[in-house]
């Protein structure tokens, strides 16, 4: 896997392109990395669903609550599936929809300034070695363009939007991903 930094994608993993992104502001650094988990439906890992939900193509017929997410236009940098399969939707240049009403440092809007990687899971169930790993990788891949995000700008989505996000949840363990970080 390597980081094209001209065009902020991923080369050597599958591409998804999601129209649910846009141009950061003028002026934007990127600066913040925000951990998120996903599901779909919540508990269930594996299936197109991910991909349908981040192109706006999820059919509301086949789950009942795909019914009442339908209507969302979200997206993320990039999905680290459980088998270490690693997915781009968006450009890292690129602004992402995956933060939502958020702050962090004083700072409203992250979706601005940071970057969004999904993992597969959910709070409460343990992540797998190798999405530890990938997300060590690509870490590792963006502080080479974007040093800014330093270990103490890797966040998880509860930390940017407490009491209306929880992910990536309990399950995640903090402290395996420092360690990887150090050792990168």
């Amino acid at each position: 896997m390597r980081l094209d930094p001209e065009t902020g994608w991923l080369e050597g993993v599958r591409r998804v392109p999601s129209p649910n992104c846009d141009e950061r502001p003028p002026g934007s650094d990127i600066d913040l990395l925000v951990v998120h988990n996903i599901s779909l439906p919540p508990g269930e890992f594996g299936g197109p669903y991910v991909d349908a939900l981040f192109t706006n193509s999820l059919d509301p017929a086949e789950h009942a609550y795909f019914r009442e997410i339908q209507e969302l236009r979200v997206s993320a940098h990039v999905l680290i599936g459980r088998d270490g399969e690693v997915i781009q939707y968006v450009s890292f240049r690129d602004r992402a929809w995956h933060a939502g009403q958020s702050c962090f440092d004083g700072r409203e809007q992250c979706n601005d300034f940071s970057i969004g990687i999904e993992l597969e899971g959910s709070d409460d169930v343990a992540f797998e070695p190798l999405q530890y790993e990938r997300l060590g990788e690509i870490i590792a891949l963006l502080r080479g363009v974007w040093p800014r995000i330093t270990p103490e700008r890797i966040v998880g989505h509860s930390d940017i939007a407490p009491g209306r996000k929880t992910d990536p949840g309990p399950a995640f363990d903090w402290q395996r991903l420092r360690a990887l970080l150090r050792g990168a």
